[in-house]
This record gives structure tokens, C-alpha cells and sequence, in this order.
């Protein structure tokens, strides 16, 4: 009874529901695609601080990763804000120093546990060298 010639949007008595089938693949592909976009979106701070070569990564990364998990965006927004700002490097120069330490600390003489002498410039010539000697004069008085 019904009439020959339906309009797209109605299904068919015998066949399949086309509307039906194209917007289930739409919605698939839409879920997709918000899916990755969620996903780039939420590393962002992660992929900010691995493109810069920021020392604090694994610190941007563990905040990206507890916000996901925790669903509290304040992990991720200070994720990003540590993603953006550079902190200074204070191992480079200590371990420079650290170096410089030990380079002078091999340069000494001595062997290790054995006690280096070191000897003023006020301390008394030895005896077995010739030089002048001063003699007491007798006093008069």
C-alpha cells in the first residue's frame, strides 16, 4: 500500500536502510577523528617539551599522563606552562666543576692515603747545606 516512488530519507520495506548506513559510517569516522584530535591535543605540553629539549620531559610527560588518568586539567595546564619555560641548566656547570675538581686532585703528588708534605716558606733550612751562619757576638756589658 505504500506509494512507488518513497523519498530517500524513508527505508524501504525490502531492502536495506541506506541514510542509516551513511550516517553510521559518518559517525564512526566522526569518532575517529575527534579521538585523535583529543589525543594530539592532550600531548601537546609532551611534544612542546621533546621538540625543544626541554630538561624537564619526563616531568611534562608524568603530568600529561596523571591528567589523562585523573580527568584534572590542572595537571595538563601545568604541564604546558612547564612545557614553555625554560629552566636553567645547573648540571652542566657542576659537573664541570666537578671534573676540574678532580683533574687538579690527580695532579698532586702523592699516592692515595699517603700524607703529602707540604712545606712552608718559613720553615728552617736543613742543616747539611753550607751557607752563611751568623755567629753571636759576645756581648760587652
Amino acid at each position: 500500500m505504500a506509494p512507488h516512488h518513497l523519498p530517500f530519507y524513508l527505508a524501504p520495506g525490502s531492502g536495506t536502510d541506506t541514510l542509516m548506513v551513511v550516517m553510521g559510517v559518518f559517525l564512526i569516522g566522526t569518532m575517529l577523528w575527534v579521538g585523535t584530535l583529543y589525543w594530539k591535543l592532550h600531548s601537546l605540553p609532551e611534544r612542546m617539551a621533546h621538540k625543544s629539549q626541554k630538561l624537564q620531559f619526563e616531568f611534562v610527560a608524568v603530568l600529561g599522563l596523571i591528567s589523562l588518568f585523573t580527568h584534572m586539567h590542572i595537571f595538563w595546564i601545568a604541564g604546558l606552562l612547564l612545557a614553555m619555560i625554560d629552566l636553567p641548566d645547573f648540571g652542566t656547570p657542576l659537573r664541570s666543576i666537578a671534573g676540574s675538581v678532580e683533574k687538579i686532585a690527580e695532579a698532586t703528588p702523592g699516592a692515595e692515603g699517603e700524607e703529602v708534605r707540604i712545606e712552608a716558606a718559613t720553615a728552617t733550612p736543613p742543616t747539611d747545606k753550607p751557607g752563611p751562619t751568623k755567629h753571636k757576638e759576645p756581648s760587652h756589658a
